[in-house]
């Protein structure tokens, strides 16, 4: 479903600010009160509102003769009353974003900000912050999206389509030892929080790591792998304080 509509307010209003202090204002401006209630009042005057209230924690309403708005948010208020109202209206709204392909259920158009939208219907698809989407479709219709975690997986945005978590662990389940001492496990992908490497014995051992979006490009002297990450070469273990430059020079010297 598409998100709640924005309700815009408009007429001649009082607007009281509450917070340590006490800000009142009247003018002819409009309010905007978004899905996630953010409540904006704008004027004649530039960008910036002249109050706002951020995510409010409630926000209630009178349309009984001219409208009062009221929207509260730990000690502060904000409070809007009409004494003459233009207009009130409710428009339909949806996320924002970079236009990455259209929708194969409506055929509107998809857009990425945080996760992948389709403007028209709604659909969501969560999408790890590193992913780029791919000009390529699914069977599905979906755009791809290439993701690194260790190697480059080219998925559907839907998870339920295709799976990262399911692509990473059929690359890489058992694929290095647990570097605790006197542990005989295999590191395991799992989902916990995020998409780890993790001992098979936890809760017994509690080794883990998250893997890093990246892809593999050698070995550390702790024995775990190297990842090549945007920030540079890293090991799976972010805390290993063995020096890698041993291991690269030892690989240079293999390779003479």
């Amino acid at each position: 479903m598409i998100d709640d509509a924005i309700r815009v307010l408009a007429g001649d209003c009082t607007v009281i600010a509450e917070n340590a202090d006490r800000e009142e204002y009247r003018g002819r401006v409009t309010t905007i009160v978004k899905p996630d209630n953010t409540v904006l009042v704008h004027d004649a005057d530039g960008y910036q509102p002249v109050a706002w209230l951020t995510r409010a924690d409630s926000v209630s309403s009178d349309r009984t003769g001219d409208f009062t708005l009221v929207a509260k948010k730990d000690t502060q208020t904000l409070r809007i009353a009409a004494h003459d109202q233009d207009g009130f209206a409710h428009y339909p709204t949806s996320a924002a974003g970079t236009p990455v392909g259209d929708c194969p259920d409506c055929g509107g158009a998809l857009v990425r900000s945080s996760d992948v939208t389709c403007v028209s219907c709604g659909d969501r698809y969560g999408v790890p912050a590193d992913a780029m989407i791919r000009d390529d479709r699914c069977d599905c219709g979906l755009p791809k999206m290439r993701v690194e975690r260790g190697l480059a997986f080219s998925i559907c945005l839907d998870r339920g389509c295709e799976s990262l978590d399911a692509a990473v662990k059929e690359a890489f389940d058992r694929e290095w030892d647990c570097p605790e001492q006197g542990c005989d496990g295999e590191l395991r992908i799992l989902r916990r929080g995020g998409l780890i490497a993790g001992c098979e014995h936890y809760p017994d051992c509690e080794v883990g790591f998250a893997v890093p979006a990246g892809v593999i490009d050698g070995e550390c002297a702790c024995g775990l792998p190297t990842f090549e990450t945007a920030s540079g070469i890293r090991c799976l273990d972010a805390t290993c304080d063995r020096a890698l430059d041993g291991t690269l020079e030892a690989d240079s010297a293999a390779d003479d």
